[in-house]
């Protein structure tokens, strides 16, 4: 509105935390950035990592975003431990990558513009990429939402 008023360009996204982990964005701001035409620009869709399953029993391999910064992660918690490992397991059994698989549903969503990846190293990056061309079927986005039921807020 104060755009339109002072005759200013609009906001044309938002940029907010958006995974399989972290779905705060639903229900209300996914409306706003419908209604608005205000798209999401997905921050973090792999959880700093945690859904590529490489934290998963604490780990913290040598070179990966938390061993080299360890300070305390609210994604450090048994529930979420759990929902990781979860999607993990659902990826597994879909023989699908779960990093193209977090990326293809994050993606997919219809609020979303685009999302924010932070590969480590080239082989990351061009595995993310990838899931531009991933579409997940009903049975994948099906099993999705049991899971989020089960997990709707881990950490």
């Amino acid at each position: 509105k104060l755009a339109e008023q002072h005759q200013l360009p609009r906001m044309v996204s938002i940029q907010n935390e958006f995974s399989l982990l972290c779905r705060l964005f639903e229900p209300e701001l996914r409306e706003v950035a419908l209604v608005e035409q205000c798209g999401l620009l997905a921050w973090s869709p792999l959880c700093r990592g945690f859904l590529s399953g490489k934290y998963l029993g604490g780990a913290r391999p040598k070179g990966s975003r938390l061993a080299i910064d360890p300070r305390p992660d609210k994604r450090s918690t048994p529930s979420c431990e759990a929902a990781t490992a979860a999607y993990i397991d659902l990826a597994k059994n879909f023989e699908i990558d779960p990093c193209q698989m977090a990326l293809a549903f994050v993606l997919s969503r219809d609020f979303v513009t685009s999302a924010i990846i932070g590969s480590t190293n080239i082989e990351q990056l061009t595995n993310n990429i990838s899931a531009t061309q991933l579409t997940l079927d009903d049975e994948v986005l099906k099993k999705i939402h049991e899971i989020r039921q089960q997990f709707p807020i881990p950490f």
